[in-house]
């Protein structure tokens, strides 16, 4: 699905990655799950490149959801990784952090996130391995594959970024602003429940950063993208809270 021009979309079970086709290179917006490969090359291949083309895969965030093609495009293909420094050790270790709230509950309690959740499970989400990052960003970093700008936005986790893109006036928000909640199955602009984030503070104050941005367009981590502008997209998210 293109998102905007040169932006295309690749979902499985509700997790997205960005293909961002620039004039010579391609570059990666998060990694999904292992079994988006095969979409993932789809497009490579229907924009003109291949794999060893691509510069680089760039991390939002570090959780097994958005890392799980990066294995075998480091293995196969040496593709480059960018995450910030506060994430590296989950992208090491993918299933090593400690969200808010424990998860077991939430299937119980929110009934609508299991067709979500097991569509993950089919999508490969217990058998996603890490890899050691090529390159550690911070939120002053200008230099990223595809001209893409990170913004600091911790609160999911702690290094998590989103990516600013101004030549198409879009914004990578990962998880810390979607419009599916994989933990409770609602829509709309919100923040991940605690069954996923971290810091639930820190991510509301993170809707900010993102609001400042300007982008008409939100790409988020899961859920369809948002063209309404990130303003109104992150006053929904604040007004929504967080389950």
């Amino acid at each position: 699905m293109d998102v905007v021009a040169g932006v295309h979309a690749v979902t499985t079970a509700g997790t997205n990655l960005y293909v961002v086709q620039g004039d010579d290179d391609v570059t990666l917006v998060d990694a999904g799950l292992p079994r988006m490969w095969h979409e993932t090359t789809q497009v490579l291949t229907t924009i003109g490149r291949t794999w060893d083309e691509v510069t680089g895969v760039v991390l939002t965030h570090g959780h097994f959801d958005h890392v799980g093609l990066l294995a075998r495009a480091v293995a196969q293909h040496g593709v480059p990784v960018y995450v910030h420094s506060g994430d590296a050790h989950i992208v090491r270790h993918p299933y090593r952090y400690r969200p808010g709230r424990p998860r077991l509950a939430y299937p119980i309690r929110h009934p609508r996130a299991i067709p979500h959740l097991a569509a993950m499970v089919r999508a490969g989400a217990l058998g996603v391995r890490g890899v050691e990052p090529t390159s550690l960003i911070d939120a002053s970093d200008v230099r990223l594959p595809g001209g893409l700008s990170p913004v600091a936005t911790p609160g999911h986790t702690d290094g998590h970024c989103a990516l600013h893109l101004p030549s198409r006036d879009i914004v990578f928000s990962g998880d810390a602003l979607v419009t599916l909640d994989p933990y409770t199955g609602r829509t709309g602009p919100r923040i991940v429940a605690r069954a996923g984030t971290r810091d639930a503070d820190a991510a509301e104050s993170s809707l900010a950063s993102i609001g400042s941005t300007g982008a008409m367009t939100v790409a988020p981590g899961h859920g369809d993208p948002w063209s309404a502008g990130a303003l109104e997209a992150t006053l929904i998210a604040r007004r929504t809270g967080i389950a």
